[in-house]
């Protein structure tokens, strides 16, 4: 059985510039989250937000086509797209300049050290769809446990379910868990911290 070639393009699925197209260039590990998966993930996540993303921060730290990051933007979120493939940047660019997305950063770097150096709970969301078969996933939900404020959400993509106990350890909780294909979506929640009264 062959594999199946990836896209050249895909489109966002909703908000101001739906069925806009985005360029998939031909670079490893590169792996577009399906349309029917960010159109339920947007889905859990405009219920959440009230139906609405503006005012959102939201990083999307590896961004890869931009495609979580677009979707965001593409509902009145401000987002910052972290890419370390320059090749890929300059595709962001690109599409940047094209919908003319002011309200959109896009930054080269390490997709776990720019989640590092984010300030703590100044984040509402965070997109990790980090490559499969490596070790960035674990380091990533740490650092975007830490920057996400309380009641912000972070969205993993990866090979396997998460570990409830894991997450718990982070401050996360799994609100909402798919699997599609070979890929098991992830809605995590930080949790409030408890009060401690004298």
């Amino acid at each position: 059985m062959t594999k199946k070639a990836a896209p050249r393009e895909i489109r966002i699925v909703g908000g101001q510039w739906k069925r806009s197209k985005l360029p998939v260039l031909d670079a490893p590990g590169l792996r577009p989250t399906p349309d029917r998966v960010r159109e339920t993930l947007f889905n859990w996540l405009m219920f959440q937000a009230g139906g609405s993303l503006a005012g959102w921060r939201v990083i999307d730290a590896f961004a890869g086509t931009g495609a979580l990051g677009w979707e965001a933007a593409s509902r009145g979120a401000q987002a910052l797209l972290v890419e370390r493939e320059a090749a890929l940047v300059a595709a962001l660019h690109r599409v940047k300049e094209r919908l003319q997305a002011d309200h959109v950063q896009i930054r080269r770097a390490d997709g776990v050290a720019a989640l590092q150096s984010a300030a703590p709970d100044s984040v509402d969301l965070v997109f990790l769809d980090p490559p499969f078969g490596g070790a960035l996933l674990a380091p990533a939900l740490a650092a975007a446990a830490r920057c996400v404020r309380a009641a912000g959400f972070v969205y993993a993509e990866s090979d396997a379910a998460l570990d409830d106990d894991a997450l718990h350890a982070l401050g996360l909780t799994a609100l909402r868990h798919r699997k599609a294909g070979q890929v098991h979506a992830h809605l995590l929640q930080k949790m409030l911290q408890e009060s401690t009264l004298p």
